[in-house]
């Protein structure tokens, strides 16, 4: 069942900004990664499904409720982290934590105070003189505090480090067992990859492929760097793989080779003296910048 639906939604800004034609259905328990690069369209169809921008072609649903029409009922039970936050200068953390709290009606704050905890967040400084990433942190408690069932997220590890980078994907592993529906935008594609179910990527406002998350890992090709002790067994292999890439001198060769063939390369291998064997797996990365050809993805 689509718990999200965005069915050929445009949005012309001029100048090809926008989105156009956008189409995503994202199922209940599923994540879905949201790739393209700055300007690419992620964050317009996010305002679209919070019902902050009303469509020109196409309807954002979610639920089954139209999220222009239905702003206000959706957002009851949605998480939003947007790319941007823009805070109150004058509050604390804790000041607006229990602000955006009251108003949506929040009684229990056990939540809330459990993902303060767990990112190691002091809400009682002034939002003013907080880094980037505490602030993150603090848009990170506001979106799922509430325990949403449906959550969308803008670029949510912007500006954390490392470990705190590691929290989150925590989080939203734990908030994918408990069913929840999300849509993740992200330049880092580490947290993508172990994540997500689906992955959209987006180029100029258009979705260019999505795919399989499992699958792609599975098709993604493997790449074995060898070195042979001798001439004789470096130039068996080439033969029986001469697409690799050899360097003779040093008796080295680099195989690709799918899933389905690992064993019958291992197989020729075992039968050969080697000095060593190392694998270099391609990676999401390298898949999405075949259709970005080294333009920056942050």
């Amino acid at each position: 069942m689509s718990i999200i639906e965005i069915n050929h939604l445009t949005k012309d800004y001029g100048n090809n900004k926008g989105i156009f034609d956008v189409s995503i259905q994202v199922n209940k328990g599923e994540v879905y990664g949201y790739l393209g690069p700055n300007g690419a369209g992620k964050s317009t169809t996010m305002r679209h499904l919070m019902g902050f921008i009303k469509p020109e072609k196409g309807y954002a649903k979610i639920n089954g409720k139209d999220c222009w029409n239905h702003q206000k009922e959706i957002q009851k039970n949605l998480g939003y982290l947007p790319g941007e936050i823009s805070f109150p200068e004058d509050m604390t953390g804790s000041q607006y934590i229990k602000m955006i709290a009251a108003m949506r009606g929040m009684k229990d704050m056990t939540y809330a105070n459990e993902l303060l905890t767990l990112f190691a967040i002091n809400p009682n400084a002034n939002l003013k003189r907080m880094s980037k990433g505490m602030k993150q942190k603090i848009g990170i408690v506001t979106a799922f505090m509430h325990d949403p069932d449906v959550i969308l997220l803008d670029e949510p590890t912007s500006g954390l480090d490392p470990l705190m980078q590691q929290k989150f994907i925590e989080l939203v592993e734990v908030e994918k067992q408990k069913g929840k529906t999300i849509i993740m935008s992200s330049h880092i594609f580490e947290e993508v990859e172990r994540t997500c179910d689906r992955i959209g990527i987006i180029k100029e406002g258009r979705i260019i492929q999505q795919f399989n998350a499992k699958e792609l890992r599975h098709s993604f090709p493997k790449t074995y760097e060898v070195e042979f002790k001798t001439d004789i067994d470096f130039e068996k292999v080439l033969s029986i793989y001469p697409q690799s890439i050899a360097n003779k001198k040093k008796k080295q060769l680099l195989i690709s080779v799918l899933d389905t063939e690992i064993n019958t390369l291992i197989q020729t291998l075992a039968q050969c003296d080697l000095n060593y064997l190392k694998e270099e797996t391609e990676t999401l990365e390298d898949y999405f910048m075949k259709f970005y050809g080294g333009v920056k993805h942050d």
